[in-house]
């Protein structure tokens, strides 16, 4: 009897929360990819304060990630919580439509972000509870793939309707509500959660008898992303990047297309990589690439550098993000994985903070390049670190 490959042995429910990622995605990118040059142009806003939103927002989610993966625990319910954030989410859409002031759009923001923080610790948990554990890796880049697929046809979406609406973002801004909702549905007649965490009790996840559980494995892969985050800061400067090449500013999301275009189709073959193969070496070589991309995009503003430096960060992206959360799978108790997450995350959050609030003030005071530049040394001393470690 024919043994099925790792990509049919995927179970249903994995498929459908990668389609609810790539719902979420087109609506959120399709916002986001313009929304830099919306704070610099009507909104006038300086880059600085572009990283600072940048920063607050994907720390937020991160650090909200905590709560909800400790509650996720707690209560052996994943899905409620991730129906919440997902819901929240969609609800801020219109926000981003009338806001008037940059500080709107912060606050649209942050409670975007902090819908993606309650789904995402509790998402995370179902699919390694739905997964087999042979085929775990291959099922966080299925969902990975699925998410990023989103991300690539949310600013296509937002490219044509720009052209469409002669550069109205506002209109565009309206229309991301409508894939949020079917994420919503998707998630909830979708998905059915795995009986044996619904109702059964269980003790506080944060008191110390549990977190001592988690183990000296897990806190370094925490740690490892914590910086990782910190070398690769928020992909809102790509944006900018492109913009100063003098791209029409419809034609700008193209460069996160080109980027989940190459992070979509790679996230996949290396989550079944990293199945095989060593995960020091895969972070390692995901170091590498994240290095070249900064210095491509450092050496000019030309479309054609922008496009190359853009393809090799979706590439990083495809190498790192996937194996993480698998490596955070691996090294945490069963009982504890919506914590684990939840603390991950939280460390992760606060460095993204740090990074893209740094990025910008490099940008306003020292240019595009410097901050590039900065980029590449942190990554380049990020991989010492793993190499140093792995001959030990």
């Amino acid at each position: 009897m024919q043994t099925k490959t790792p990509f049919k042995r995927i179970p249903a429910g994995v498929w459908s929360l990668g389609l609810v990622s790539m719902f979420m995605d087109i609506s959120s990118e399709m916002i986001h990819s313009l929304l830099p040059m919306f704070l610099v142009g009507p909104l006038g806003a300086s880059a600085l304060f572009v990283g600072l939103i940048e920063g607050l927002a994907e720390s937020t989610a991160l650090i909200v990630k905590v709560f909800s993966g400790v509650l996720s625990d707690y209560l052996g319910k994943r899905k409620a919580l991730a129906v919440f954030g997902y819901g929240l989410s969609t609800l801020t859409k219109p926000l981003f439509a009338v806001a008037s002031t940059a500080g709107i759009v912060l606050t649209a923001r942050l409670l975007d972000r902090v819908g993606k923080g309650v789904r995402g610790a509790p998402r995370d948990a179902l699919v390694a509870d739905i997964a087999p554990a042979e085929v775990r890796g291959a099922a966080f880049g299925l969902r990975q793939s699925l998410d990023t697929v989103g991300a690539l046809l949310g600013p296509l979406t937002a490219v044509g309707l720009m052209l469409l609406w002669a550069d109205n973002f506002r209109a565009v801004f309206w229309v991301a509500f409508i894939p949020g909702l079917i994420a919503v549905s998707v998630l909830v007649f979708g998905v059915n959660e795995p009986k044996r965490y619904v109702g059964e009790k269980r003790t506080n996840p944060i008191c110390r008898e549990n977190l001592k559980r988690l183990g000296g494995p897990y806190w370094w892969v925490v740690g490892v992303g914590a910086v990782f985050t910190l070398a690769r800061f928020s992909e809102a400067f790509l944006v900018l990047r492109a913009q100063q090449g003098g791209i029409p500013v419809a034609y700008v999301p193209l460069v996160m297309v080109g980027m989940n275009l190459v992070y979509s189709g790679s996230a996949y073959p290396f989550g079944r990589l990293s199945d095989r193969m060593n995960h020091g070496t895969l972070l390692s070589l995901g170091l590498i690439v994240l290095i070249a991309a900064d210095l491509v995009l450092a050496a000019n503003n030309h479309w054609l550098t922008v496009a190359v430096g853009v393809s090799l960060w979706g590439l990083h992206m495809g190498m790192t993000q996937g194996l993480l959360t698998t490596m955070v799978a691996d090294a945490a108790p069963v009982d504890l994985r919506g914590t684990a997450y939840g603390f991950f995350n939280l460390v992760s959050g606060i460095a993204m903070l740090l990074a893209s609030a740094a990025a910008g003030l490099l940008w306003d005071r020292f240019g595009a390049s410097f901050t590039f530049y900065a980029g590449a040394i942190f990554a380049a001393l990020a991989l010492v670190g793993l190499v140093l470690r792995a001959r030990r």
